[in-house]
């Protein structure tokens, strides 16, 4: 997983303008639900390039500070270097295993909130990482994730999975098998996880992202530099069969092509929850 992510970190990075427009609305709902305040100490947990960062940086001000990390140690870098630029001291980078914060050092109730934006379905064990950033809030504190919700909702990753298996001659997947881009999108699944992690209030909320993009080329432009599970998948094959895949990818997603541009549909799940208070 590392590799796979060290390899497109500069393509995610690349593409941080169209990302950033895609996931605005979700990216300020998540941080709202998650309870990031001005002066809070916030975890970042698979943080990637650092967008999602920023905002939060934003938010809690110069008195706050923001904990940034991510496996890859290439987009962790990146990371660092665009709070730099933008002239964040504040915010915090480092190399981590988001099911091994405490190896980190992330002592336990050291922040007030925490997010994590299109991590957490990565995760071989999402249920050890949500217990890991329970562990590292403080008691009240408030955690949000953000995942894609079910296969019928979000076209564009079934259609990009689907023919990346079938040209590569593998089995189609469960695609709620752990670690996949739709695996925690089975309604009830990440509230069961929240609750087994020890979290209380928790919710989750569907939102709609569009991605909105001139075209179905700019589109898989960004998988092509970005989309890891989708780019491992094709790995193995010769040039000649990988671009047949491509071309039948973007064949399918013409479907998505409207007289304003590429509107490619796609469903998150914002869940929520809270550190319980302690028992005097």
């Amino acid at each position: 997983m590392r590799i796979q992510w060290d390899t497109a970190a500069a393509g995610w990075n690349a593409h941080t303008a169209g990302i950033r427009a895609w996931l605005r609305k979700p990216t300020d709902a998540m941080c709202r639900m998650a309870g990031v305040t001005a002066g809070s100490r916030v975890l970042d947990v698979a943080a990637g390039a650092g967008d999602q960062t920023l905002d939060i940086a934003e938010l809690v001000g110069p008195h706050g500070h923001v904990l940034a990390t991510d496996l890859s140690p290439a987009i962790v870098a990146l990371a660092r270097d665009n709070a730099a630029r933008a002239g964040f001291a504040h915010v915090e980078t480092r190399v981590a295993d988001g099911e091994d914060l405490g190896d980190l050092g992330v002592s336990e109730a050291s922040f007030d909130a925490a997010v994590c934006r299109l991590g957490l379905m990565f995760f071989p064990d999402p249920l050890r990482g949500l217990r890991e950033i329970h562990r590292a809030l403080r008691p009240g504190g408030g955690v949000c994730t953000m995942v894609f919700s079910r296969p019928e909702k979000n076209p564009c990753l079934t259609i990009l999975m689907s023919t990346a298996l079938k040209h590569a001659g593998l089995p189609a997947r469960d695609p709620f098998l752990a670690g996949g881009l739709l695996s925690l999108g089975q309604p009830g699944r990440l509230d069961e996880l929240f609750r087994s992690a020890g979290f209380h209030d928790v919710a989750t909320t569907a939102l709609d992202a569009v991605f909105h993009l001139p075209s179905v080329d700019d589109y898989l432009a960004f998988v092509r530099s970005s989309a890891s599970p989708i780019l491992q998948i094709l790995g193995h094959l010769d040039a000649a069969s990988t671009e047949a895949a491509w071309s039948e990818m973007r064949n399918r997603l013409m479907a998505f092509t409207t007289q304003e541009g590429w509107e490619g549909p796609n469903e998150l799940l914002l869940t929520a929850g809270r550190r319980p208070n302690e028992t005097p």
